[in-house]
């Protein structure tokens, strides 16, 4: 079942970009070699909860960073959240990729690695606690965390979902 998100304006957020990772890609030609960059990039803001990911190519780094962050802001959307950490465990995947994501208490900080870490920093999560299983390719660790991020529910959600009031949860 795909989880359907409004699309938000990119705007009205103070919206702080994060280079994931960049990737030199050469292709062989008559003539030569044609070099290029790929860059994956994290923008988000964390005060509103508000993430999004994207790739750029280009001949230079600096254009293929901006392609990859104007990417980005074209599929933004917001995190649901309860206080500083996440409301529930959940895993995500994509691939052969899987990142587990489990709250934390005030004061653990974001426990994770390389693009999951670029990912929760950006989004405003501080306490959470993280596991990235199987693939350690930058790009599907990402959609596998943006998976995990888009499964999240309120606890309101839930408990409507149920027919029950959010205090019996």
């Amino acid at each position: 079942m795909p989880i359907v998100t409004k699309k938000l304006d990119a705007g009205q957020y103070q919206l702080k970009d994060q280079v994931v990772a960049i990737n030199r890609v050469t292709k062989v030609v008559k003539g030569g070699k044609n070099l290029s960059f790929a860059a994956l990039v994290v923008v988000g803001d964390p005060t509103a909860a508000v993430v999004g990911f994207g790739s750029g190519k280009a001949k230079e780094v600096p254009q293929a960073i901006r392609k990859g962050i104007e990417s980005a802001k074209k599929n933004l959307f917001r995190v649901n959240l309860t206080q500083t950490t996440i409301p529930h465990a959940v895993l995500g995947r994509y691939g052969s990729g899987m990142v587990l994501l489990k709250p934390a208490p005030e004061g653990t900080g974001v426990i994770a690695g390389g693009a999951v870490r670029a990912v929760m920093t950006s989004a405003g999560i501080q306490n959470v606690l993280t596991k990235s299983i199987g693939t350690t390719n930058p790009h599907n660790v990402i959609k596998a965390t943006f998976d995990a991020l888009k499964k999240l529910k309120r606890k309101a959600d839930v408990a409507a979902l149920r027919g029950k009031q959010e205090a019996e949860i």
